[in-house]
């Protein structure tokens, strides 16, 4: 039903609709939906399943003793999320992810890549390698949000992710995928804070936005 999207994802890479039609009994894929602000995997819960999504977008976020919430990444549709837990199994979650939107994901068993079935083996090598390329990508998001939010100042924040948005979208005007609440969060900064930091970048010439959309006009050293 869904294969026209899940051989769009990364994991299922140079697959075809039938081969990935084949797999997923393999995988007990189970479709399910959720409404937003829903959690589908919960801090201190152990999980043996990754989601792709299938419709909406999905946040994977932490979130401390008091509720204050930071956005580690925003997933949509064919992006795969929960792996690193799945793959480890018994291990608690330190995140959780949430539903940004209505949105419906298939729910696939971890252990079913690494388990070769008479059905179809010869897939799995193939799932293996796709799965380690999406970790190792995984990876670099991290670094890069780390690097974000490791500078001194918001407006340093706010430059180093919209800097590293126009180089990934090639050119200066970038779409960013957080409404003001989210970027916020994710920059782990107040929003008040961050709205008047923008506001003052407008000012001076550095950016115009509206909503999520933002034109850097010239580069400003910290």
């Amino acid at each position: 039903m869904y294969e026209n999207i899940l051989v769009q994802s990364k994991l299922f890479r140079g697959f075809t609709e039938d081969e990935v039609h084949s797999v997923l009994s393999c995988l007990k894929a189970v479709p399910k939906k959720y409404r937003k602000g829903s959690y589908i995997l919960e801090t201190g819960e152990t999980t043996d399943s990754m989601g792709i999504i299938l419709e909406g977008a999905v946040q994977v976020v932490n979130e401390d003793y008091w509720g204050e919430r930071q956005i580690l990444g925003m997933f949509t549709q064919g992006q795969l999320f929960g792996e690193s837990y799945a793959c480890m199994g018994n291990v608690p979650l330190t995140v959780s992810a949430v539903a940004a939107e209505d949105c419906a994901v298939m729910m696939l068993k971890a252990h079913g890549v690494f388990t070769a079935c008479t059905s179809s083996c010869e897939y799995h090598h193939r799932m293996i390698e796709n799965l380690v390329m999406i970790l190792a990508g995984k990876n670099l998001i991290l670094t890069r949000k780390i690097d974000h939010i490791s500078r001194k100042t918001i407006r340093g924040k706010v430059l180093s992710y919209l800097s590293y948005e126009a180089g990934r979208q090639n050119g200066s005007s970038v779409e960013v995928p957080f409404n003001r609440q989210q970027l916020a969060e994710y920059l782990a900064v107040d929003r008040s804070a961050l709205s008047a930091e923008l506001s003052r970048m407008q000012k001076e010439g550095i950016i115009t936005f509206k909503k999520n959309h933002f034109i850097l006009h010239r580069e400003i050293e910290e």
